[in-house]
């Protein structure tokens, strides 16, 4: 049976929270003074994506096959960023696909119909962010047209020097 790609619904929700909370255990393992694990992400997870299916600037998108949900993108449209010198935008945040159906172009096919439905929405472009260390990603993104803008650097505040005069 053929995946198949439609809006997330509220029943749903059990697998976006999983599969929301594999995303942020992944970053978290990327670099974990960056990226936050709160207690209970997988809950976290559900709560966020479901509010955000329902919201008429948002889009969750689930695959699934046989039955069973194996993917999901999310996106949502930005109003106009002085600080980001960013013009009303799509911000495409999270793609996840399970492991077992990786390589199969669901994560192509699931990039695609975010871009298009946050499109439909009235956006001149979309904006996404990967981690550094996600080369996959950056390699899917790049093979689907877009392109690197910017660099984020991060660095943890310093502890206070007590030897300082």
């Amino acid at each position: 049976m053929p995946v198949t790609l439609r809006p997330a619904q509220p029943s749903d929700e059990p697998a976006l929270g999983r599969m929301g909370a594999a995303l942020a255990r992944q970053h978290h393992a990327f670099d974990s003074a960056r990226f936050m694990l709160p207690e209970d992400v997988e809950s976290g997870y559900r709560w966020w994506l479901g509010r955000e299916s329902k919201k008429a600037d948002a889009v969750v998108l689930v695959a699934e096959l046989d039955g069973e949900v194996v993917g999901y993108a999310y996106g949502r449209v930005e109003a106009v960023d002085w600080n980001a010198l960013l013009d009303r935008s799509g911000a495409f945040h999270d793609l996840w696909v399970e492991e077992k159906v990786r390589g199969l172009g669901v994560g192509a096919r699931l990039a695609e119909a975010l871009m298009e439905r946050l499109t439909a929405l009235g956006v001149p472009r979309v904006v996404l962010h990967t981690a550094a260390k996600n080369a996959h990603a950056q390699k899917l993104f790049a093979r689907l047209g877009w392109r690197p803008t910017m660099v984020e650097m991060t660095r943890e505040a310093a502890p206070p020097n007590d030897d300082a005069p």
